[in-house]
Parts: C-alpha cells; sequence; structure tokens
C-alpha cells in the first residue's frame, strides 16, 4: 500500500469509506442512486442502492398493495461497479486505484423482481495483466422481509496498469 492510500485511509478510517468518498465526490450517477459501500475484502467486495420509487417501473395490473419493481438497469449497474471496483481487492503488484478499468463484457441474468434494497456482493474469479473476471450476486427484500437473490452476472474488464 501506498503512502497515498495509507494517508487515505488514516483521515477516513477505513477503506469503505474512502470509496465513498470517492464515489460521492466523483461518481454523480452512483451518488444519485445512493451508491454505498458495505464491505470490501480480499477479493470481494459489496455495494447497495436503496429502494426508491424514482427507480421503479409500475407494472400494469399488478395489485394495489404491491410495492413497484426496481427497474433491472439498477441492478445491472451494480453488477457491473461492484464487479470492477472488486478487481482492485485483488492486484497486488500496485496501487489498487492507481489502476485504470473499463467493462468488456457484462452478463446480467434476472432472477425475479426486485422490490427493496438492493445488495450486489462480487467475488474475483481471476485478475491478471490485462483482464479481469468477477462473478455478482444481487440480493434483495421482500416486502414480507426474506432476503433473496433477484440477478447475478458476471463482467469482463480490462485492466489499465500503469508500466
Amino acid at each position: 500500500m501506498t503512502r497515498n492510500m495509507q494517508a487515505l485511509i488514516e483521515e477516513f478510517g477505513d477503506l469503505e469509506s474512502v470509496l465513498q468518498h470517492f464515489l460521492d465526490e466523483n461518481q454523480e450517477f452512483l451518488s444519485w442512486l445512493g451508491t454505498t459501500v458495505e464491505h470490501i475484502g480480499d477479493g470481494t467486495m459489496t455495494l447497495a442502492i436503496p429502494y426508491d420509487e424514482k427507480l421503479t417501473n409500475v407494472r400494469p395490473n399488478a395489485p394495489d398493495d404491491r410495492r413497484d419493481d426496481l427497474h433491472g438497469g439498477v441492478a445491472a449497474t451494480l453488477i457491473d461497479t461492484v464487479g470492477g471496483f472488486s478487481l482492485r481487492t485483488a492486484i497486488e503488484d500496485e496501487e489498487p486505484f492507481s489502476v485504470g478499468m473499463a467493462t468488456i463484457n457484462l452478463n446480467v441474468n434476472y432472477l425475479r423482481p426486485a422490490t427493496g434494497d438492493l445488495e450486489a456482493t462480487a467475488n474475483v474469479i481471476r485478475v491478471g495483466q490485462s483482464v479481469g473476471v468477477s462473478e455478482i450476486t444481487v440480493e434483495s427484500t421482500t416486502p414480507d422481509g426474506e432476503t433473496k437473490a433477484v440477478a447475478t452476472g458476471q463482467g469482463a474488464y480490462r485492466v489499465f496498469r500503469h508500466d
């Protein structure tokens, strides 16, 4: 870890807070969605987005007492974002936040409608010199309080190292 990263962790208290500050200050769309950093570990990361009516689709003919579903693009955004960021936790030979990332391929499988807060956990499959791959599961809490997977995905990302 470089001195710059150590200084940021000392300033903010932990790596999760450093990344949260980065999202809030530099990622307007993710900030607008209310994205929060829930956990960062070695080869894994969890991000969340709270349920908000502005992010929903209304289903015609849905019962009046049914909560509207979150748009699938919100889950896809979480899959893409946490998949790329999680690769940084597995980079050992460079400062993780000095490495650039760009999505090469994104696969999203929708399992059921999301009607509550979303939480996406990514696990790194492999990060090489120029390409990294992550698998992601997105969960949501149902109106009756049960947490279920609502989407899964896999992302491949181009890793831009500073040589």
